[in-house]
């Protein structure tokens, strides 16, 4: 199977998913909405510990000791926003994986039964995605190479750690190594799959993207509004759906990658998507 007739399998499969649990779409949504409230929240200490609206003409807004310490608390908190989010998603997947009907409050109650789990893995992605940002920002086109292929390792390694998290209820140190043996005991060509779905969430939100761009370049007022509220609306769409499929997507591979069955998913359709290294 090829590697886009593959990818549209794989969102086909995710889709049909979220298909049974329409009401976890709204996961996500939440997520997104608590994330604003947080930003909304941390804006005015930001600006006040910058200095801003007590500055006169000749004196520039810096930031200070205490800006980084609320810009990294902001951080975290948006990071565990996040997670929690995902988690609930997690939980609700492999519930309907599993045979069961997951609700809203069950996925969400699923996640807050793992807090003690997942905010310490908050805030160490938190951490690390600070620590790879300022290589990336500090250290030139070398720092820039270099964040950016440590970012792709972390990001392997990591990836299967919140279902491992969420359904297996370990600690972080332990999570991380789980997910990093089982990339190394199975070829991670699920990561593929996943950037292929990345793919079609893009090849989605083009439409929308042509109906602002018209909507901009059309000079009128009558015609750019609507069409620019059509195209947010339908951007915001994708990006919920996408999101998560994602995780849908995430929680079917590690269910496979330990044995456990995906319904919805057909075998040879997760072979092709995480074989194992001695096929190759």
């Amino acid at each position: 199977m090829g590697r886009i007739e593959s990818s549209v399998e794989l969102f086909k499969a995710s889709w049909a998913m979220v298909r049974q649990d329409k009401e976890l779409l709204a996961l996500p949504v939440i997520s997104g909405i608590a994330s604003l409230l947080i930003v909304a929240i941390f804006a005015i200490p930001l600006l006040a510990s910058m200095g801003i609206g007590s500055l006169d003409e000749t004196t520039g807004a810096a930031p200070s000791p205490l800006t980084y310490g609320l810009g990294f608390v902001l951080y975290v908190v948006l990071a565990f926003i996040t997670v929690f989010f995902n988690s609930a998603l997690i939980h609700g997947a492999n519930v309907r994986m599993s045979g069961g009907d997951p609700t809203l409050g069950s996925a969400i109650g699923g996640a807050t039964s793992r807090i003690g789990r997942i905010l310490p893995w908050a805030v160490v992605s938190a951490t690390v995605s600070l620590v790879i940002r300022q290589i990336q920002e500090r250290a030139g086109v070398l720092g820039s190479i270099l964040g950016f292929l440590g970012g792709l390792a972390w990001a392997a390694v990591t990836f299967l750690v919140l279902p491992i998290l969420v359904i297996e209820n370990v600690g972080v140190g332990q999570a991380v190594k789980r997910s990093g043996g089982l990339l190394r005991s199975v070829w991670g060509e699920g990561l593929a799959g996943h950037l292929g779905m990345g793919l079609i969430g893009f090849v989605a939100s083009l439409p929308f993207i042509v109906v602002a761009a018209i909507g901009v370049l059309s000079g009128s007022t009558v015609v750019a509004v609507p069409a620019l509220v059509v195209a947010v609306l339908g951007l915001l769409a994708v990006a919920v759906v996408m999101s998560a499929l994602s995780v849908v997507y995430q929680t079917a591979l590690y269910r496979y990658a330990v044995g456990q069955p995906v319904s919805a998913y057909r075998p040879e359709l997760m072979a092709s998507a995480f074989r194992s290294k001695n096929r190759r």
